[in-house]
Protein backbone atom coordinates (compact mmCIF):
# COMPACT_ATOMS: atom_id res chain seq x y z
CA UNK A 1 0.00 0.00 0.00
CA UNK A 2 0.92 3.30 -0.88
CA UNK A 3 1.23 5.84 1.95
CA UNK A 4 0.61 9.45 2.43
CA UNK A 5 4.14 9.46 3.49
CA UNK A 6 5.36 8.32 0.48
CA UNK A 7 2.96 10.95 -1.79
CA UNK A 8 4.65 13.54 0.33
CA UNK A 9 8.02 12.49 -1.22
CA UNK A 10 7.19 12.69 -4.21
CA UNK A 11 8.93 15.80 -6.42
CA UNK A 12 5.84 16.08 -9.09
CA UNK A 13 2.78 16.33 -6.38
CA UNK A 14 5.51 19.07 -4.42
CA UNK A 15 6.15 21.29 -7.53
CA UNK A 16 2.22 20.66 -9.00
CA UNK A 17 1.16 22.25 -5.10
CA UNK A 18 3.63 24.83 -4.91
CA UNK A 19 2.92 26.13 -8.38
CA UNK A 20 -1.33 25.54 -7.76
CA UNK A 21 -0.61 27.54 -4.97
CA UNK A 22 1.87 30.58 -6.68
CA UNK A 23 -0.90 30.28 -9.54
CA UNK A 24 -3.96 30.71 -6.70
CA UNK A 25 -1.51 33.64 -5.00
CA UNK A 26 -1.29 35.60 -8.15
CA UNK A 27 -5.26 35.60 -8.67
CA UNK A 28 -5.87 37.06 -5.15
CA UNK A 29 -6.86 33.46 -3.35
CA UNK A 30 -6.38 32.58 0.20
CA UNK A 31 -3.13 29.87 1.16
CA UNK A 32 -3.43 26.82 -1.05
CA UNK A 33 0.23 25.68 -0.29
CA UNK A 34 1.33 22.68 1.56
CA UNK A 35 -0.42 23.69 4.81
CA UNK A 36 -3.45 23.61 3.57
CA UNK A 37 -2.52 20.16 1.61
CA UNK A 38 -1.57 18.52 4.83
CA UNK A 39 -3.99 19.89 6.71
CA UNK A 40 -6.71 18.67 4.64
CA UNK A 41 -4.90 15.37 4.31
CA UNK A 42 -4.64 14.99 8.37
CA UNK A 43 -8.10 16.21 8.84
CA UNK A 44 -9.25 13.80 6.46
CA UNK A 45 -7.31 10.90 7.88
CA UNK A 46 -8.73 11.75 11.40
CA UNK A 47 -11.71 11.41 10.05
CA UNK A 48 -12.12 7.59 8.46
CA UNK A 49 -10.10 6.72 11.97
CA UNK A 50 -12.56 8.03 14.39
CA UNK A 51 -15.58 6.25 12.04
CA UNK A 52 -13.34 2.73 11.77
CA UNK A 53 -13.21 3.21 8.64
CA UNK A 54 -9.92 1.33 8.50
CA UNK A 55 -6.10 2.36 8.05
CA UNK A 56 -6.48 1.77 4.14
CA UNK A 57 -9.73 4.00 3.51
CA UNK A 58 -8.03 6.44 6.04
CA UNK A 59 -4.84 6.08 3.82
CA UNK A 60 -6.67 6.86 0.71
CA UNK A 61 -8.50 10.19 1.97
CA UNK A 62 -5.27 11.19 3.39
CA UNK A 63 -3.79 10.97 -0.10
CA UNK A 64 -6.90 12.86 -1.79
CA UNK A 65 -6.76 15.37 0.65
CA UNK A 66 -2.71 16.04 0.15
CA UNK A 67 -3.47 16.17 -3.71
CA UNK A 68 -6.84 17.70 -3.96
CA UNK A 69 -5.96 21.04 -4.85
CA UNK A 70 -3.29 20.24 -7.75
CA UNK A 71 -5.48 21.26 -10.22
CA UNK A 72 -5.35 24.90 -9.78
CA UNK A 73 -2.09 24.97 -11.49
CA UNK A 74 -3.97 24.70 -14.68
CA UNK A 75 -7.43 26.95 -13.86
CA UNK A 76 -9.72 27.56 -10.43
CA UNK A 77 -12.30 26.70 -12.61
CA UNK A 78 -12.71 22.70 -12.54
CA UNK A 79 -9.84 22.74 -10.66
CA UNK A 80 -10.94 19.08 -8.85
CA UNK A 81 -11.63 17.42 -12.05
CA UNK A 82 -8.05 18.54 -13.78
CA UNK A 83 -6.74 17.74 -10.54
CA UNK A 84 -7.62 14.15 -10.46
CA UNK A 85 -6.27 13.67 -13.83
CA UNK A 86 -3.34 14.91 -12.75
CA UNK A 87 -3.38 12.69 -9.49
CA UNK A 88 -4.42 9.83 -11.75
CA UNK A 89 -0.89 10.51 -13.98
CA UNK A 90 1.00 10.06 -11.00
CA UNK A 91 -0.29 7.29 -9.39
CA UNK A 92 -0.86 5.06 -11.95
CA UNK A 93 3.22 6.28 -12.37
CA UNK A 94 3.50 4.99 -8.84
CA UNK A 95 1.99 1.50 -9.20
CA UNK A 96 -0.60 1.80 -7.00
CA UNK A 97 -3.27 -0.64 -7.59
CA UNK A 98 -5.65 0.20 -10.11
CA UNK A 99 -9.04 0.49 -7.52
CA UNK A 100 -6.70 2.43 -4.87
CA UNK A 101 -5.99 4.74 -7.89
CA UNK A 102 -10.22 4.97 -8.57
CA UNK A 103 -10.96 5.71 -5.04
CA UNK A 104 -8.85 8.72 -4.94
CA UNK A 105 -9.47 10.37 -8.02
CA UNK A 106 -13.31 9.90 -7.75
CA UNK A 107 -12.71 11.85 -4.65
CA UNK A 108 -10.72 15.03 -5.74
CA UNK A 109 -12.93 15.33 -8.83
CA UNK A 110 -15.62 15.58 -6.60
CA UNK A 111 -14.83 17.65 -3.85
CA UNK A 112 -15.81 21.19 -5.10
CA UNK A 113 -18.85 22.26 -4.01
CA UNK A 114 -19.85 24.17 -6.97
CA UNK A 115 -19.87 20.60 -9.33
CA UNK A 116 -18.90 17.76 -6.96
CA UNK A 117 -21.19 15.40 -4.80
CA UNK A 118 -19.84 12.72 -1.73
CA UNK A 119 -19.26 9.35 -4.11
CA UNK A 120 -17.76 7.91 -1.29
CA UNK A 121 -16.51 7.69 2.24
CA UNK A 122 -13.49 8.80 1.13
CA UNK A 123 -14.19 11.88 -0.96
CA UNK A 124 -17.02 12.69 2.12
CA UNK A 125 -13.75 13.04 4.57
CA UNK A 126 -12.07 15.13 1.71
CA UNK A 127 -14.78 17.36 1.78
CA UNK A 128 -15.68 17.84 5.70
CA UNK A 129 -11.60 18.25 5.70
CA UNK A 130 -10.95 20.75 2.69
CA UNK A 131 -13.72 22.66 3.72
CA UNK A 132 -12.98 22.83 7.79
CA UNK A 133 -10.11 24.72 6.80
CA UNK A 134 -10.87 28.48 7.58
CA UNK A 135 -8.28 30.64 9.64
CA UNK A 136 -6.27 34.38 9.73
CA UNK A 137 -3.01 32.46 8.43
CA UNK A 138 -4.29 31.61 5.19
CA UNK A 139 -4.46 35.29 4.42
CA UNK A 140 -1.45 36.55 2.36
CA UNK A 141 -2.38 40.40 1.91
CA UNK A 142 -3.56 42.09 4.74
CA UNK A 143 -4.09 45.26 2.99
CA UNK A 144 -7.01 43.47 1.06
CA UNK A 145 -9.28 42.35 4.94
CA UNK A 146 -11.08 45.53 4.59
CA UNK A 147 -11.75 45.15 0.41
CA UNK A 148 -12.02 41.72 0.33
CA UNK A 149 -14.73 39.38 2.30
CA UNK A 150 -13.07 35.91 1.73
CA UNK A 151 -9.81 37.31 3.44
CA UNK A 152 -11.86 39.24 5.91
CA UNK A 153 -13.86 36.30 6.91
CA UNK A 154 -10.64 34.04 6.82
CA UNK A 155 -8.55 36.72 9.01
CA UNK A 156 -11.52 36.63 11.69
CA UNK A 157 -11.19 32.89 12.28
CA UNK A 158 -8.64 32.45 14.75
CA UNK A 159 -9.74 29.13 15.17
CA UNK A 160 -11.67 26.27 13.43
CA UNK A 161 -11.91 22.70 14.75
CA UNK A 162 -13.70 19.83 13.17
CA UNK A 163 -14.80 17.21 15.68
CA UNK A 164 -16.01 13.73 15.31
CA UNK A 165 -18.15 12.08 17.73
CA UNK A 166 -19.09 8.61 16.64
CA UNK A 167 -21.27 7.96 19.91
CA UNK A 168 -23.53 11.00 19.31
CA UNK A 169 -23.13 10.87 15.17
CA UNK A 170 -21.99 14.41 15.07
CA UNK A 171 -19.51 15.50 13.17
CA UNK A 172 -19.16 19.51 14.43
CA UNK A 173 -17.21 22.02 12.93
CA UNK A 174 -16.14 24.49 14.95
CA UNK A 175 -14.87 28.08 14.72
CA UNK A 176 -14.18 31.03 16.88
CA UNK A 177 -14.61 34.19 14.98
CA UNK A 178 -13.36 38.04 15.97
CA UNK A 179 -16.25 40.09 15.41
CA UNK A 180 -14.43 43.11 15.34
CA UNK A 181 -13.12 41.69 11.86
CA UNK A 182 -16.15 40.16 10.55
CA UNK A 183 -19.99 39.52 11.38
CA UNK A 184 -21.09 36.15 11.64
CA UNK A 185 -23.26 36.77 9.07
CA UNK A 186 -20.58 37.19 6.37
CA UNK A 187 -19.57 33.69 6.86
CA UNK A 188 -22.49 32.49 6.11
CA UNK A 189 -22.70 35.00 3.04
CA UNK A 190 -19.55 33.33 1.72
CA UNK A 191 -19.54 29.81 3.05
CA UNK A 192 -23.06 28.70 2.85
CA UNK A 193 -22.40 26.20 -0.27
CA UNK A 194 -20.03 24.95 1.52
CA UNK A 195 -21.63 24.06 4.80
CA UNK A 196 -24.57 22.69 2.41
CA UNK A 197 -21.44 20.06 1.08
CA UNK A 198 -20.74 19.63 4.45
CA UNK A 199 -24.60 18.52 5.38
CA UNK A 200 -24.22 15.94 2.51
CA UNK A 201 -20.92 14.37 2.94
CA UNK A 202 -21.83 14.05 6.58
CA UNK A 203 -24.99 12.49 5.75
CA UNK A 204 -23.14 9.84 3.48
CA UNK A 205 -21.31 8.61 6.16
CA UNK A 206 -24.36 8.30 8.16
CA UNK A 207 -23.71 11.34 10.36
CA UNK A 208 -25.22 14.26 11.29
CA UNK A 209 -23.36 18.03 10.63
CA UNK A 210 -23.23 20.77 12.85
CA UNK A 211 -21.61 24.16 13.06
CA UNK A 212 -21.10 26.14 16.11
CA UNK A 213 -19.31 29.85 16.29
CA UNK A 214 -18.24 31.75 19.10
CA UNK A 215 -19.87 28.65 21.41
CA UNK A 216 -23.13 29.38 19.72
CA UNK A 217 -25.10 26.32 17.85
CA UNK A 218 -25.65 27.25 14.29
CA UNK A 219 -26.63 24.18 12.21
Amino acid sequence: MITIEEIKKNEKVQKLIDKADEVLKVIGYTEHGHRHTSLTANIAYNIMIRLGKGEHPAQLAAIAGYMHDMGNVINRDYHAQTGAILAFQILSEMEMPLPDVLDIVAAIGNHDEKNGYPVSDVCAAVVLADKSDVHSSRVRNLDMISLDIHDRVNYAAKSSFLRVDPDKKTITLEIKIDTSVSQVMEYFEIFLSRMLVCKRAAEFLEMKFELVINNQKLL
